[in-house]
């Protein structure tokens, strides 16, 4: 059987948020995908602080990351998982709508795995979400550490 791997959404943009589910969903991405508004909601969720201190083992199979957040933002998020020795192999793909050079520098310099443009049109953002999750999501062999599957003994 398959193992589905856990995806950590990062987007304070409801509407984004909507269309990223809505292109996994089209692409059959069956994946459970946990959802978190703000960078410190990120922090909290993967280093199991606050109310995510009792959240299921086991990291993300991928951490989709939006650069511009409220309270934490993407680049200081990644720097922290990125410098955390029980997080840095958890691979992060920074998925924002900047193309500001500075932002690709800097995210690369810090350690991202990939750095995505968000598609204007839906059809672009579904096909661009398809290549990313069947990647990330399937194809990819994660870290050790990463989600087990459902069901699977701790």
């Amino acid at each position: 059987m398959l193992e589905l791997k856990r995806i950590l959404l990062v987007e304070d943009s409801a509407n984004d948020v909507a269309l990223t589910l809505a292109a996994l969903e089209e692409v059959h991405l069956a994946n459970e995908v946990v959802v978190v508004r703000d960078g410190q909601q990120a922090l909290d969720y993967l280093f199991r602080k606050g109310e995510y201190a009792n959240r299921k083992d086991g990291n993300p199979a991928v951490v989709l990351l939006d650069l511009k957040l409220p309270k934490v933002d993407g680049l200081e998020v990644l720097e922290k998982v990125k410098g955390a020795p029980e997080l840095k192999a958890v691979p992060v793909v920074m998925l924002t709508s900047s193309r500001e050079e500075q932002d690709l520098a800097r995210s690369y310099g810090l350690g991202v795995n990939a750095y995505v443009v968000k598609p204007v049109a839906f059809p672009d953002f579904v096909s661009a979400l398809r290549e990313l999750g069947l990647f990330w999501a399937v194809v990819n062999q994660p870290p050790p550490g990463a989600s087990p599957p459902p069901g699977a003994s701790k």
